[in-house]
């Protein structure tokens, strides 16, 4: 076969690697006809409702300008949102939604092309569509070209949105292009991940441990220098779109570094997947012993072994951004200064209370959002098991479809508590630290980091829901927590209405510390959790596996 390659002309064989690669990518779109619209429709409008909602809130342009002024007067915003770098309308939008919007976009692409590479080789899938006329590169192409056409389609809904919403054009397409160039890197980046791992999950966690890094970088990087001139900005793909600087005196060249540096990851990719054999990886699972130790003898020891190492990753990652935000807590009360637009924008994020517990309860507030990412993974663990074909054997045994399933959801409920409990005790210790009050910060930052678990339990109930009753959709699981992300991060700013925000069940829990404490949302929430996981269950023993 090598030598009968080698005799092919070149073009002819670069054909006959690609062989397929429209037939596989009108198959992805197919397969994302829910999910990629769903991300691309909901980021895409936010970022453009952003101008009117910025308009409403902060009419004129004195307004604009002080609140210009506080924000990039203070490390700990930088760190949060990076600086203002023009205190127009636009300048406002870019500053609010380029660096969350480029981390949203990273994250949808990056659950793209795994989607559509390393699960397709862990289900087996791959193989069966590799007997047919299909080229070696061909699904790594089409799932490359389906994360272009979902990035493609969120910058121009962007930029034409915000320009129909009245902001200049050339702006609009630079922030459209912002976040869009960030997703199509992650897509790049994700592509490597998925050749150096065995499993769908280690490629997500691999490719999001890298995007986490970028955004830690970033936030250093703009508490360190309000220019956004620091080294540690310029070496995060985060930062790249926030300086290529929308309405602000565009810098196109970044599109320019983010295309040439995706290209690279591309190509990167190309090269390690001509070099393993389908269903390898450059990091393959060690081979275990012959003979299995006592602890996995049952379905929770098997599951404490499949997601161990998952919940050691997200423990420390919440330790360490723990650590970081906690570190900067202290210079949220330098933002006081008698500025009005300035108290408003914050204790609408993090409640009516002191600024300082307020920008606290903002971090504790995001650990809990981004902590349904883990809660959520756990869960489709399940359905992973499943479509791979290991659950089968477990099931032929004397265990039960409840047992089995039990023992992973204890990953997803307890699991959420520890990695929350990590958050807040990174958080605590280096507020208290900083502050000189340990003993005084840590207990009830520690109890307001814990307080978001019910939140995190009822986004977990709606996965078992959606496992059990639905598995062909468990796509729409990441869109219900994208939609609960978008709402924490994007709805204060934007002051939406409050049926909006009480779509989102973080919206229902105090903002601690500092605020009063009821018992109801404690109490309902974990309720509504546990009935949406009981009809899962009840789905998930009726139904057929596999």
């Amino acid at each position: 076969m090598t030598a009968v390659a080698a005799a092919l002309p070149a073009p002819a064989a670069r054909s006959r690697h690609l062989a397929g690669t429209g037939t596989l990518l009108r198959l992805a779109l197919r397969r994302d006809r829910v999910m990629i619209p769903a991300w691309v429709l909901s980021l895409g409008l936010v970022v453009a409702a952003t101008g009117s909602s910025f308009a409403a809130v902060y009419g004129t342009a004195a307004e604009r300008a002080r609140l210009a002024v506080s924000m990039n007067g203070n490390g700990s915003m930088r760190a949060l949102y990076g600086p203002v770098f023009s205190d127009s309308l636009g300048g406002l939008v870019a500053w609010r939604m380029a660096g969350f919007g480029a981390v949203l976009a990273a994250v949808m692409s990056l659950l793209i092309v795994v989607r559509h590479t390393r699960e397709e080789e862990e289900t087996g899938r791959q193989e069966l569509l590799s007997a047919a006329m299909v080229g070696r590169r061909a699904p790594l192409t089409a799932a490359l070209l389906a994360a272009l056409c979902a990035n493609a389609g969120l910058t121009v809904l962007i930029a034409g949105g915000l320009t129909a919403s009245g902001l200049p054009g050339a702006g609009s397409l630079a922030l459209g292009a912002a976040i869009g160039s960030a997703g199509l890197l992650f897509a790049g980046l994700a592509a490597i991940a998925a050749q150096l791992t065995e499993s769908a999950r280690l490629a997500k966690g691999l490719t999001g441990a890298v995007l986490g890094l970028a955004f830690a970088l970033r936030a250093a990087g703009d508490a360190a220098d309000p220019a956004a001139t620091s080294p540690l900005t310029w070496v995060s793909p985060v930062g790249w779109s926030q300086n290529l600087r929308p309405y602000a005196g565009e810098r196109w060249w970044i599109v320019a570094l983010f295309l040439a540096a995706a290209a690279l990851a591309v190509l990167a990719s190309y090269a390690l997947t001509a070099r393993r054999d389908l269903g390898m990886s450059f990091l393959p699972a060690r081979p275990g012993p012959a003979v299995a130790p006592r602890s996995l003898s049952g379905p929770f020891g098997l599951a404490w072994r499949l997601q161990r190492a998952t919940l050691l990753g997200w423990s420390l990652g919440f330790l360490c951004a723990g650590g970081i935000f906690g570190g900067i807590a202290k210079g949220a009360s330098d933002l006081v200064g008698g500025n009005r637009q300035t108290r408003e924008i914050v204790e609408r994020m993090g409640g009516q209370q002191g600024l300082t517990d307020a920008f606290l309860a903002t971090m504790t507030g995001m650990l809990g959002m981004v902590a349904a990412l883990y809660a959520a993974g756990a869960v489709l663990r399940l359905r992973g098991e499943e479509t791979g074909e290991r659950a089968e054997p477990v099931l032929a045994g004397a265990v039960g479809r409840l047992r089995w399933a039990a023992g992973h959801l204890a990953f997803a409920y307890a699991g959420t508590v520890v990695i929350l409990a990590a958050g807040g005790l990174g958080l605590g210790l280096a507020y208290g630290l900083s502050a000189g009050d340990l003993g005084g910060a840590l207990g009830p930052v520690l109890a307001a980091a814990l307080a978001q678990a019910p939140a995190v339990w009822t986004l977990t109930g709606l996965a078992v829901l959606v496992v059990g009753l639905l598995p062909g959709a468990t796509g729409a699981v990441w869109a219900l927590v994208g939609g609960c992300l978008a709402l924490g991060w994007i709805g204060p700013a934007l002051d939406l209405p409050g049926w909006a925000m009480d779509l989102s069940p973080y919206s229902h829990l105090p903002k601690l510390p500092g605020a009063e404490v009821t018992a109801a949302p404690f109490l309902w929430l974990p309720a509504l959790s546990a009935l949406l996981a009981l009809v899962g269950l009840a789905g998930l023993r009726r139904r057929d596996i596999g």
